[in-house]
């Protein structure tokens, strides 16, 4: 995934203007401007590491004297009792990011683990775990780096990067047929060059977007083990298949199993708990 530096530092600069506004009124009223301190992270949760990228630089701009070492790097397995890194420098911007550093570490940490626990199930498998636009609003970059860093891959980053159309789409424009149709128009109109994704709901629906053609990816919607296998069976690698809808750790094997080209699991952003960091005075 390739992520705009730029657009990283605009959306750290958002969130510490949420948190501070015009101050943070209980170390400067509390702790002495000059006061030189360190701290360390303190991992609570075995898991994997995510986030220390973007962490890093939350310190840097919250404060460039900062001194930031670190132990680790994101990918890595972290075990409780593990220092995931140490800061020095001004009390006052320590305290200052430290919040904001946790609230997207653990977060990160939390998507990363969970997709690198799925991905382990089907890693020998020739088939790729992919994200989903299910992200939190102004934090969906940093929910996707860290699928990413647990090894699945970013589907789409959003609406303007792939056209998918999906069963409300389908519905609201009359039909399978018609939603192509007016799709492949749109595009030659507008001169646009993006893949095709349209969902099926049924083994009818990938009769029917095999006859009329002119796309790139069937998505299979909650389809059972037995309609994936007939349906991958009738796409006959014409197409890419995915398939979508309640992935667990339980069944992700089998899906898998049934020859499709990719899983895509909402669950990976939507359905996460944080990962147990802290960071403590020493």
């Amino acid at each position: 995934m390739e992520v705009n530096p730029r657009k990283v530092i605009d959306l750290i600069r958002l969130a510490i203007l949420e948190d501070v506004a015009d101050g943070d009124h209980s170390s400067l009223a509390a702790v002495p401007a000059d006061r030189q301190v360190k701290a360390r992270m303190m991992v609570k949760q075995e898991g994997i590491l995510a986030g220390l990228a973007v962490g890093t630089q939350v310190f840097r701009e919250v404060d460039p004297e900062l001194i930031i070492e670190h132990s680790f790097e994101d990918g890595a397995i972290i075990k409780p009792g593990d220092v995931v890194l140490t800061v020095a420098g001004n009390a006052q911007s320590i305290l200052k990011a430290e919040r904001l550093v946790l609230n997207i570490m653990q977060r990160m940490s939390g998507i990363a683990t969970h997709t690198w626990e799925l991905v382990s199930l089907i890693k020998d498998l020739p088939v790729k775990l992919l994200d989903t636009r299910k992200t939190t609003p102004n934090f969906r970059v940093f929910e996707k780096m860290a699928t990413v860093i647990g090894g699945a891959h970013n589907h789409r980053m959003g609406l303007y990067d792939m056209i998918m159309l999906k069963d409300n789409h389908i519905d609201y424009a009359g039909g399978i047929e018609p939603a192509i149709q007016k799709t492949r128009e749109y595009l030659t109109k507008t001169g646009k060059k993006l893949k095709i994704e349209i969902e099926t709901r049924n083994l009818e629906e990938v009769d029917e977007v095999l006859r009329v053609g002119g796309i790139d990816i069937i998505m299979l919607d909650n389809f059972s083990l037995t309609d994936l296998r007939e349906a991958v069976r009738r796409i006959d690698g014409r197409f890419e298949t995915e398939a979508s809808g309640n992935i667990t750790r339980d069944n992700i094997r089998a899906i898998a199993e049934t020859g499709v080209n990719g899983i895509s699991s909402g669950a990976l952003t939507h359905q996460i708990k944080s990962l147990d960091l802290s960071l403590k005075a020493f």
